[in-house]
């Protein structure tokens, strides 16, 4: 199939195709005699494979690994689990940054009066000022 047809089934677009294959995350696909590409089902499964990986916010050196892991099926599951677990890991630490600003801006706002005066907290806070919390 082409291009297109690869694109359309697996999801992702054919400038990602074309991105994932220069990257490595595809093989060198077949190419007619004209220089098209022409995709098999497994290329196009590999693509949904690194579309879902995406999805889940793994980084493209994790894809990688995870697409080698995934077609080589002699790997150890050990080796998977440790990058999912690596990933999980930075994932509870950014929504825990995220929840601490959350929380900051929520008190902020709390503290604005949001009237006509000329004080505000939220521009304090951001100045570095130092106000009772």
């Amino acid at each position: 199939m082409n291009i297109g047809e690869a694109a359309r089934q697996s999801g992702v677009s054919a400038k990602m195709v074309r991105h994932y294959e220069s990257l490595g995350l595809l093989p060198h696909v077949h190419r007619t005699d004209s220089g098209y590409r022409q995709y098999s089902a497994a290329e196009v499964h590999t693509l949904r494979f690194i579309k879902r990986s995406r999805e889940l916010g793994f980084s493209m050196p994790e894809i990688a690994e995870l697409v080698s892991l995934w077609q080589n099926r002699r790997r150890a599951s050990a080796s998977v689990r440790r990058i999912a677990q690596k990933h999980a890991d930075e994932l509870a630490q950014r929504i825990a940054a995220m929840q601490s600003m959350q929380q900051t801006l929520a008190h902020l706002v709390h503290c604005c009066h949001g009237d006509e005066r000329p004080e505000c907290p939220i521009l304090d806070d951001l100045a570095g000022a130092k106000q009772g919390h």
